[in-house]
């Protein structure tokens, strides 16, 4: 047998037929959610991290990061965002990644019906905590719950 199980000469085709596909609907819903999935996730990182320069954010939710980028304007911005609190609000989208050893759970014992309908009630609460948020801790909340329901 050679490396990775190629040139067998027909040794493993015997279990071929066991093997055949068909694309169905279940099958093609199933790849939709996963993409909607990775959009979202790609989609909730690209706005957070816009959004973390943006003087009113700034000014409302960083105030100690707004100074120090209005007081040094003409410098780069590496050192300007230094900050553990805002490092804690872009990655905490990431604290979700454990939630699917969770997910794994639901799905097993409740079916993948229910293990959507708790992603899908995780990021909408997650995105109603974010639209009213009025604390970085409300952001925190909000952001692992949307990394919980991706």
């Amino acid at each position: 047998m050679a490396a990775g199980g190629f040139g067998n000469e027909g040794g493993n085709l015997k279990r071929a037929h066991l093997y055949e596909y068909k694309i169905t609907n279940y099958f093609i819903f199933a790849c939709l959610v996963a993409a909607t999935g990775g959009s979202l996730f790609g989609y909730d990182l690209g706005v957070s991290s816009g959004v973390t320069s943006v003087d009113d954010f700034l000014k409302e939710f960083f105030p100690k990061i707004y100074r120090r980028k209005q007081a040094h304007l003409h410098e780069t911005d590496y050192c300007k965002y230094d900050n553990q609190l805002l490092t804690l609000f872009t990655s905490s989208l990431f604290a979700g990644l454990v939630s699917t050893f969770g997910a794994s759970y639901v799905t097993r014992n409740k079916g993948c019906r229910a293990s959507i309908l708790v992603g899908a009630v995780s990021f909408f609460l997650g995105g109603a905590i974010n639209a009213g948020a009025v604390n970085i801790t409300m952001l925190i909340i909000g952001r692992i719950l949307l990394g919980a329901g991706i």
